[in-house]
């Protein structure tokens, strides 16, 4: 479904501490972020083939749901799910991939899939939990997807406008704890069939007029359910000359023992894999073309920003053509083909880097630069300019760690640094609290 630009209600930064100018966060490892965000998966269930004629109701029978949605299958089966978990595996891709708890209404995943075995649906959750989780964050894409449910019942209300669909006005004038209930319900939904969430998708325009109520009301409920230390979500998607860089919203308590804060993922791309409906065949070229010297990829890797390309399940599936699957595949040889300094992340992974690199306090003193940490972050990366010294060891207060120096920055990991012409680049895992790194000289000093 469509992503529109968010109007003028904006969310709000919180808190953010002193960083000594003379150090620099930069990407871990010195590469740039990666991910695919995969919107409208669930279990078994094809989310067009149910989903489409409780659009037409709610919004009656546009061109955009004009689709021929009898025909469309109704499952995406898990061995398909295998074909493209495993192949992503092989070629190191991570992301995000939605679990839409209450898939169009047919059958809660925690309880029964009319149309399923109940045997087919617990071997459909299991093979997410063993083969997607290691590399992909699960997400609710709020509860159903389509029609909005009455959390008091676990009814869908019985009104079908566009007032009461996830995907359009249900959210217009919600407050914070509103739609923190409506989402405790979806991820209540997956915690009671075994899996863990650190984050929510949007559906559609859910939450779009309400932004602050939606991060806060994200902060709150996956903290509440999952106890997740840095909650993010993703709702934007940006194609225009905007920073997709991450944003880390509502920062508080940065200096006590319960830190908090929420971080909103954005993603890159358009849907160029075959669209949400199947309406198109998709087109590699967007992403980055067969010479390797342009698209939207390259505009983003080459500003040094993470690059989170978007699609959903029903395109990268395509009726069972693998379309989508296919133009992914080319965009992923491609992408390997042109950079070798890319990361692939989760989106959680990406969240905790950037609510590391904005919210830890950085002071330098002579040959000590100090960290105060409200997070922990593996592969913190830093760069100290002006450097005749060598960052000789990191204290921390668990035990000094040495660090060991390297020549270039492909072979830059945790515990080692390098010169690169602007000073010291060092890359460390950085624990919470406080830590410093040790005999580092500065021209100056």
């Amino acid at each position: 479904m469509s992503r529109d630009n968010p109007p003028n209600n904006q969310t709000e930064p919180g808190e953010r501490p002193r960083q000594d100018e003379s150090v620099t966060v930069l990407n871990p490892r010195m590469r740039v972020p990666v991910s695919l965000i995969i919107d409208d998966s669930t279990c078994l269930v094809n989310l067009n083939h149910f989903a489409i004629p409780q659009f037409t109701t709610a919004r009656g029978e546009t061109q955009e749901f004009s689709q021929r949605w009898r025909e469309m299958p109704r499952e995406i089966p898990d061995d398909f799910v295998r074909k493209f978990g495993n192949w992503c595996g092989e070629n190191g891709v991570k992301g995000k991939y939605s679990i839409v708890p209450f898939p169009a209404c047919v059958g809660r995943l925690d309880r029964l899939l009319p149309g399923w075995t109940q045997e087919q649906l617990d071997a459909s959750i299991e093979l997410v939990q063993t083969l997607m989780t290691p590399n992909w964050d699960i997400h609710p894409e709020m509860v159903t997807h389509t029609c909005v449910i009455d959390t008091k019942t676990g009814h869908p209300y019985p009104e079908r406008g566009i007032h009461f669909q996830e995907n359009w006005r249900w959210t217009d004038g919600k407050s914070i704890d509103e739609l923190s209930d409506y989402m405790r319900y979806a991820l209540n939904i997956l915690k009671n069939i075994g899996f863990s969430c650190e984050g929510i998708t949007t559906p559609g325009g859910f939450g779009i007029r309400v932004l602050p109520a939606l991060a806060q009301a994200t902060l709150e409920s996956c903290r509440d359910v999952f106890q997740a230390e840095i909650p993010h979500y993703f709702r934007h998607i940006w194609v225009d000359e905007r920073s997709v860089a991450p944003q880390v919203e509502y920062a508080s308590g940065l200096d006590g023992d319960d830190p908090k804060c929420v971080v909103s993922i954005i993603g890159c791309t358009g849907d160029w894999t075959g669209g949400w409906d199947c309406s198109d065949r998709g087109d590699a070229d967007r992403f980055i073309t067969p010479d390797l010297e342009s698209g939207r990829m390259i505009d983003v890797i080459e500003r040094g920003e993470p690059a989170a390309m978007v699609c959903h399940w029903q395109g990268i599936h395509f009726n069972g053509e693998e379309v989508g699957f296919e133009v992914f595949k080319e965009v992923v040889r491609r992408l390997h083909a042109r950079y070798d300094h890319l990361i692939w992340m989760k989106l959680s992974e990406v969240a905790r880097y950037w609510a590391a690199k904005e919210l830890t306090r950085i002071e330098m003193d002579k040959d000590i630069v100090t960290f105060n940490a409200p997070f922990d972050c593996p592969g913190f990366t830093v760069r100290i300019e002006g450097v005749n010294g060598t960052p000789s060891k990191l204290e921390t207060n668990i035990k000094p760690v040495a660090l060991r120096e390297v020549s270039k920055g492909d072979d830059l990991e945790t515990e080692s640094w390098m010169l690169d012409g602007k000073g010291a680049v060092v890359c460390f895992d950085l624990p919470k609290g406080e830590s410093s790194l040790i005999s580092v000289s500065n021209e100056d000093s």
